[in-house]
């Protein structure tokens, strides 16, 4: 089998590339931006905009995971979000299609259902009801995906929970913070999220992709719904610490969050605050994989707490921590 992989250079790409190697798949992966040098998969360069780059690059594969995108976190102007998460998804889309590829998994977001109201837990029928920038773009893009499938590209959707792992730099900022005592909870921390270990995201994905109906969209996330501050307690215990007991108003906060966003554009660097971290406190986003179980056979493995140790051991082994 011959895959190509968008967004390869990241986390959860990183981890795709390697179990596809581990079962005999050809892999290709397309570098936009960041460096890429592995000499198990053949590189395509180009520009994740145009269709012309693109098009090579969906040549002669049975399926393409597209998983690039602008994150979140990232201090870029919203044109960037647009032309990543956007005008990125629809060049890749029509390039699949003119190569004839048999399969397309588009991994889209969590984000892209706001906040998900208290009573819920949500499944695929939720309304879409995005807040961020970046969930918006993600919006959009999953948007296009759907409307592709239904022009005859055998597109399938997934939006995964909350990812964490190895290699994860997200994730590992907050665990660093909450190591140095540096960590305040915004708000009263009872945010709902369902995270999942990168290992169970990778089986959902090869799941999806041998199993996934067309044009359907499917959650991946653990079994553990858990709030914020569950989830912070727990990675501070697992890292011998304790969380300070102050916890941040909510309204100053994301006016601060909004004078951050506008200075890190400035500087053109991250800040210790931004409104897309802040929606991981104000947003939930509990995910129900009924339908994934049900329709894949999708069963994670990992508790969250096996899964931070797992992850806080890597850290230290690689002089992360």
């Amino acid at each position: 089998m011959r895959a190509a992989v968008t967004g390869a250079s990241g986390f959860i790409g990183s981890h795709l590339i390697d179990s596809l190697l581990e079962r005999g798949w050809r892999v290709k992966v397309f570098r936009h931006l960041r460096p890429f040098h592995r000499p198990d998969v053949d590189v395509f360069s180009g520009q994740i905009d145009r269709v012309d780059d693109l098009q090579p690059f969906c040549q002669d594969v049975d399926l393409v995971f597209h998983l690039a995108s602008a994150m979140g976190s990232a201090q870029l102007p919203p044109e960037e979000f647009y032309r990543v998460n956007v005008e990125g998804t629809r060049a890749i889309l029509q390039a699949a299609k003119k190569a004839g590829v048999k399969r397309f998994i588009h991994l889209s977001s969590a984000g892209v259902l706001g906040a998900v109201p208290e009573n819920l837990i949500a499944d695929e029928n939720l309304l879409p009801r995005p807040i961020t920038l970046y969930d918006q773009t993600k919006a959009k893009g999953e948007a296009l995906a759907l409307e592709a499938s239904k022009e005859g590209l055998a597109v399938v959707v997934v939006r995964p929970g909350w990812v964490y792992g190895p290699r994860d730099r997200r994730t590992f900022k907050l665990f660093k913070a909450i190591k140095k005592r540096q960590f305040i909870i915004v708000g009263d921390g009872r945010g709902r999220q369902t995270p999942i270990w990168i290992g169970d995201l990778i089986d959902g994905l090869l799941l999806a992709a041998e199993k996934g109906r067309k044009g359907e969209i499917y959650h991946l996330a653990g079994k553990e719904i858990l709030t914020v501050k569950e989830m912070v307690e727990m990675i501070a215990e697992a890292l011998g610490v304790k969380l300070l007991p102050l916890h941040l108003p909510v309204w100053p906060t994301k006016w601060l969050a909004l004078c951050f966003d506008k200075v890190g554009l400035w500087l053109h660097q991250e800040m210790p605050l931004n409104t897309s971290r802040l929606s991981f406190f104000l947003h939930s986003k509990p995910l129900a994989i009924t339908k994934a179980r049900k329709e894949l056979g999708f069963n994670p493995q990992c508790p969250f707490k096996e899964g931070l140790s797992l992850t806080i051991k890597w850290y230290i082994d690689h002089g992360w921590l």
